[in-house]
C-alpha cells in the first residue's frame, strides 16, 4: 500500500470500480424510433448464440467476462429459466444486441446484460433498447429496477445509464484475474485495458 491512498493491484489481475444504480418507479423515456431494417424481439438462446452475441457485445471490447467463467450447465439454467428473459436486436439476419432481464429476486428486476455490438452503437438503437428495458422490467409487479456497470465497460455507460433514470447508490472495488491470462479471453481483448503481467 502507498501512502497516498492508493492500492497496488496484484500483477496478473485487473481491478476496477462498479457503480450500482437503481430506479424505483418507471423512468421517463425519451421515443427513439428504431431504424428500418432493425427488428427487436425475444427468444430462447441455446449456449452458442448466448456465447457469440455475449462476446461480441461485451467481451472483446469491453472485457465481460462473468459469464464466459461458468461451466455450461450453469449458464444452461440461467438460459432456460422462465424468470430470465432475454432479447436482440436483428439486423440483417444477424442478432446485434443483447438485453437480459432478471426477476428472480421477487419484486425486483435487474438488468443483468445490456448492450450493443458495434453495429449498433451510433444508431439510437440503445435508446431504444433501453427504453424496450424499462418497459419490460415495468410491466411486471416489481417495486425495483437495478443494474451495474464498472469503469472497465464503455464510458458511456455509467452516464446512460444516469440519463436513463437510474440513480447511483453504492460503489465497489473489485480485483479478480485477469481473463486474457488464464485463456477465457485473447489477449487483444479490450486494449483500453492494460494487461499487468506477473
Amino acid at each position: 500500500m502507498l501512502t497516498d491512498g492508493l492500492h497496488d493491484v496484484p500483477r496478473g489481475k485487473v481491478a476496477m470500480v462498479v457503480t450500482h444504480l437503481e430506479m424505483h418507479a418507471p423512468a421517463p423515456t425519451r421515443p427513439q424510433p428504431i431504424q428500418k431494417g432493425i427488428t427487436f424481439r425475444q427468444l430462447q438462446p441455446d449456449l452458442a448464440w448466448y456465447r457469440d452475441i455475449f462476446s461480441r457485445v461485451g467481451a472483446l471490447d469491453w472485457l465481460w467476462y462473468g459469464r464466459l467463467k461458468m461451466a455450461d450447465t450453469d449458464l444452461s439454467a440461467i438460459l432456460a429459466d422462465p424468470k430470465v428473459a432475454f432479447y436482440t436486436l436483428t439486423r440483417d439476419g444477424r442478432d446485434e444486441a443483447m438485453l437480459e432481464l432478471d426477476f428472480r429476486q421477487e419484486g425486483q428486476c435487474e438488468l443483468a446484460y445490456f448492450g450493443l455490438t458495434s453495429e449498433l452503437i451510433g444508431t439510437g438503437a440503445g435508446r431504444f433498447l433501453m427504453n424496450e428495458a424499462i418497459r419490460l422490467a415495468w410491466m411486471q409487479p416489481i417495486t425495483r429496477f437495478h443494474v451495474h456497470t464498472c469503469t472497465i465497460d464503455s464510458h458511456l455507460a455509467l452516464s446512460f445509464y444516469i440519463r436513463s433514470g437510474f440513480t447511483p447508490y453504492r460503489q465497489q472495488v473489485e480485483i479478480d484475474e485477469d481473463p486474457r491470462l488464464i485463456g477465457l479471453l485473447p489477449e487483444a481483448a479490450a486494449p483500453h485495458v492494460p494487461i499487468i503481467r506477473p
